[in-house]
């Protein structure tokens, strides 16, 4: 059987399966600065509701992407933060690289024109994941947080649309 992926809209119902990925990330200690994964609500509440989509391999859910604002003033309505997870038995199969590319896609048809992202510096694969599709580095924020008592750098990423809120 041909291994069939299809992106789709994240709901509610996907939550089990797309907290059991980030809770793997977090087991990695080179995703996030979260230690532990949220509600359903609490996540819901944090991240944009338009672009939000899960890539579903064969039925079941194997990556995700979402899109958090970055402040909630209304001149930065259009600059949001990427997250992107995927299930550990799927790397390297090229899902991460149509997730995000799907998201650039839907980000432009919803009126984002930049959108940033912060990874810890060891994380290599999404570094040069984000980079593939444009992200540039602006630069490492120094000590930006504690994680598991260790002072923490993040490489900032961003990448301007072409096509969205160009004059």
């Amino acid at each position: 059987m041909e291994n069939k992926l299809e992106i789709e809209e994240m709901i509610s119902e996907n939550w089990n399966q797309v907290k059991a990925i980030y809770i793997e990330g977090i087991h990695t200690g080179n995703a996030t600065f979260q230690t532990t994964a949220p509600t359903w609500d609490e996540w819901d509440s944090a991240h944009n509701k338009k672009c939000r989509y899960v890539a579903k391999l064969n039925g079941e859910v194997v990556g995700w992407v979402a899109l958090s604002p970055i402040s909630n003033r209304e001149v930065f309505e259009g600059v949001a933060e990427v997250s992107i997870y995927l299930n550990n038995s799927i790397k390297g199969m090229g899902i991460g690289s149509r997730l995000l590319a799907y998201l650039i896609e839907q980000s432009e048809h919803n009126g984002f024109w930049t959108l940033q992202a912060m990874i810890f510096p060891e994380n290599m694969a999404s570094i040069k994941l984000h980079k593939k599709f444009g992200f540039e580095e602006v630069g490492t924020r120094k000590q930006m947080g504690r994680l598991y008592g260790a002072w923490r750098d993040v490489v900032l990423l961003e990448r301007r649309s072409n096509e969205v809120g160009v004059e």
